[in-house]
């Protein structure tokens, strides 16, 4: 199988609110919810896109020869890249019937583990969500990372212990998902969350935890404070507030902010990688991609997850051959330069 039949098998199988479109830049899906578009106008999801395709690549092949190595650590694991899919969840509201939440996990998370990354997995109103994807955790021998809603702070610690039970190797929250009103209306409502609060939920496990949805230095501090292992620059895919900044052009204020204090992760418009490969040059430890890996799914289930990581993972080490950069630390801000 290669990366262009999963794309072809993507179009008959994902449902019909995505369109597989050339480029996956929020335009001709913007306002479409359910489904992949943004909120509103769409300009979230449409900035996260187009903002990184503002910064290029100082190319620089005078040095002497290397083989590129992109291997990184996290969460106590080693991996082949520093890339990891996004939590995705209600994917038969958004997508299509082809699959649960629970096989869609499975793929996800089985294709990861081939390709040497990790899956973030996804949660939801029913209560099987969550479950589902713990078995699929479980099964891949807790190679997967939880993110679980911001629900009441006894539900969150609640679902944490069933991470901390499948052997999950982190557990995370998308504190971006407070802007969810849908929840509510479906009788399991969300909410914003204090430091204090944060705070008792991150004590209330040895897990690294990672928040995400951080999308300011005055929040990024609030995260720090908190004890998390690393925070999530993500404004949720631009899915619930419209006329967000893009997450790529707060990221260098944010990572003054926390320095080497907490792990930096940011999603938001990452297609290939080089797009990662941007981000770790302005301060980025790692990235997360999303809206590309239900293509993967849906076009070639655990083959497709593990066939697109390692295109992410080719075109990563080709940049940095083509920069002189001979690993991850080499990847500094001289490397690009904002057009």
């Amino acid at each position: 199988m290669t990366y262009q039949e999963v794309i072809k098998k993507a179009k008959t199988d994902i449902g019909p609110h995505c369109k597989v479109c050339p480029e996956c830049n929020g335009i001709a899906c913007k306002g479409v919810i359910p489904g992949p578009g943004g909120k509103g106008t769409g300009r979230g999801f449409i900035r996260n896109y187009s903002d990184l395709k503002q910064i290029g690549l100082n190319m620089d092949t005078l040095y002497e020869n290397f083989t590129p190595d992109s291997k990184a650590t996290f969460f106590g694991e080693n991996f082949e890249l520093p890339v990891f899919s996004g939590p995705i969840g209600a994917v038969q509201m958004h997508y299509s019937d082809k699959y649960n939440d629970e096989s869609f996990t499975k793929a996800l998370v089985n294709g990861c583990k081939e390709a040497g990354s990790i899956a973030f997995s996804g949660d939801g109103v029913d209560d099987a969500v969550f479950k589902g994807t713990m078995e699929a955790i479980e099964a891949a021998n807790g190679f997967g990372v939880p993110t679980i809603k911001p629900w009441s702070k006894e539900e969150v610690i609640k679902k944490i212990k069933m991470a901390e039970s499948v052997g999950a190797k982190a557990v995370a929250m998308d504190i971006d998902a407070a802007g969810l009103t849908l929840l509510a209306k479906l009788g399991k409502p969300v909410y914003p969350m204090s430091t204090v609060t944060l705070k008792e939920i991150i004590d209330s496990t040895s897990l690294p935890f990672v928040l995400k949805g951080v999308m300011t230095m005055t929040a990024a501090k609030k995260a720090v404070e908190a004890g998390v292992y690393g925070i999530l620059v993500s404004n949720h895919g631009g899915r619930v507030l419209d006329e967000t900044p893009s997450t790529i052009s707060v990221l260098e204020e944010i990572k003054e902010v926390v320095g080497d204090k907490a792990k930096i992760f940011i999603d938001g418009g990452f297609r290939t990688g080089i797009d990662v490969f941007k981000a770790l040059a302005l301060g980025a430890d790692g990235v997360i991609i999303a809206r590309p890996y239900v293509t993967a799914v849906y076009g070639g289930g655990t083959e497709g997850v593990a066939l697109y990581t390692r295109q992410i993972k080719m075109e990563l080490e080709n940049a940095m051959l083509m920069t002189g950069c001979a690993t991850l630390a080499d990847i500094t801000k001289d490397k690009v330069r904002k057009l």
